[in-house]
C-alpha cells in the first residue's frame, strides 16, 4: 500500500444557489497498515483551534513514518464559520447536540450524519477539538466519559496520552447529540479538548493540541515511540457548558476570578455594572467547586 496524503471534500446537501454544502477533508494514509484516528474542528464555527492544528498536522506528518490512516474535518460547521458563530445561521441548531444526526434533517443535522457515517464510523480513536470561541475562556485541557466500562477506560487513555495540562473526567453517561456520544454508541474510543477562546490560537494553545494528536497517534500504535506529556491537573465535572451561571441582567460584567481557581457556594465571581460604573448585580458561586469557564467578552446581556 503506497502512502498517500489527500485533500478533498465530504458532500452533504445541495445549496439553493445549485452548490452544494460541503466538508474539508484532509486524508492521510500511512505505507503499512494500522488503526485509523478521526478529528473534527470547527464543530463550533468560531472556534478556530481545529483548523489551525489540522492544517499543521497535516502538514507535518510523514504518510511514510505512519501505520494506518489519520482523517480530519479541517471545518465541521462551515456556515457558521463563515458567520462568525457558534451556531449554524442556517437552522440555529448546535453541531455538538444533534449527532449522530439525520440524513434527511436540517443542515445541521445532515452534516452531523455525514460526519457521523464516514468519519466516526470504522475509526479506532475520535478526537474533537474545541476551544472557548469568542464569548468565553477556558483551561487548555483534555475531557473524556468515563466508568469501569472498557470503552470508558479506552476514553481515559486517549485522553491521557493526548497530554493536555487538565483532565476533565465526566461521569458515564454521556449526555446525547455530542460527536462523543455517536462514537460511544459506535464503540468509538474519544475524547474532546477546550482551550482559551477570544477569536485566536496561542502560541501554547497550538503546541500543545499539536503534541496531543501526535501522542495519541503513537499510543494508537500509528507512530512510533511513546506520548510525551507532563502529569496533568484532574477535574471531574458534567462537561456540560450550556448550563453554567447566567447574567441575571444586561452590563458590563467584571470578574473577580481566574481559571481553575477554587471557589466556595455564596463567593462572588463578579460584578455587573452600568455605564457609569454602579453596581447592578453581583454573581456569585452556586456551589463549591473550581472555575473552568470564564466570560470572555465584558459586554452582557441578561441571560448570558
Amino acid at each position: 500500500m503506497a502512502a498517500t496524503r489527500e485533500r478533498t471534500w465530504l458532500d452533504v446537501t445541495p445549496r439553493a444557489d445549485g452548490g452544494m454544502w460541503r466538508l474539508p477533508l484532509l486524508r492521510v494514509r500511512g505505507a503499512a497498515p494500522g488503526p485509523r484516528l478521526a478529528v473534527l474542528g470547527a464543530v463550533h464555527g468560531d472556534e478556530y483551534d481545529g483548523p489551525e492544528v489540522i492544517h499543521r498536522v497535516f502538514d507535518q506528518l510523514d504518510p511514510g513514518a505512519l501505520r494506518g490512516e489519520l482523517v480530519m474535518v479541517a471545518v465541521s460547521n462551515v456556515a457558521a464559520y463563515e458567520a462568525i458563530t457558534r451556531l449554524s445561521p442556517v437552522d440555529g441548531a448546535n453541531l455538538a447536540r444533534v449527532f449522530p444526526g439525520s440524513a434527511s434533517g436540517t443542515l445541521t443535522e445532515r452534516i452531523a450524519r455525514v460526519i457521523t457515517d464516514q468519519v466516526i464510523a470504522g475509526s479506532d480513536g475520535l478526537i474533537d477539538i474545541h476551544s472557548g470561541g469568542v464569548a468565553y475562556t477556558i483551561p487548555t485541557l483534555a475531557g473524556y466519559t468515563t466508568s469501569d466500562a472498557p470503552q470508558h477506560r479506552a476514553n481515559r487513555a486517549l485522553a491521557e496520552a493526548f497530554g493536555a495540562p487538565v483532565l476533565w473526567a465526566h461521569p458515564a453517561p454521556i449526555a446525547p447529540g455530542r460527536s462523543l456520544s455517536a462514537a460511544d454508541a459506535l464503540g468509538v474510543p474519544c475524547m474532546y479538548t477546550e482551550a482559551p477562546g477570544g477569536g485566536r490560537v496561542t502560541a501554547e494553545t497550538l503546541a500543545c493540541f499539536i503534541r496531543g494528536v501526535f501522542n495519541v497517534m503513537r499510543h494508537l500504535g500509528m507512530l512510533e515511540g511513546a506520548p510525551d506529556h507532563a502529569a496533568p491537573r484532574r477535574l471531574i465535572g458534567d462537561g456540560n457548558l450550556d448550563q453554567i451561571i447566567s447574567a441575571p441582567c444586561a452590563g458590563h460584567f467584571r470578574s473577580d476570578v481566574e481559571l481553575l481557581q477554587p471557589v466556595a457556594a455564596g463567593q462572588r465571581l463578579g460584578v455587573i455594572v452600568n455605564l457609569i460604573g454602579e453596581s447592578l448585580a453581583e454573581v456569585r458561586a452556586d456551589r463549591d467547586g473550581v472555575v473552568i469557564t470564564l466570560r470572555a467578552l465584558h459586554r452582557v446581556n441578561a441571560g448570558d
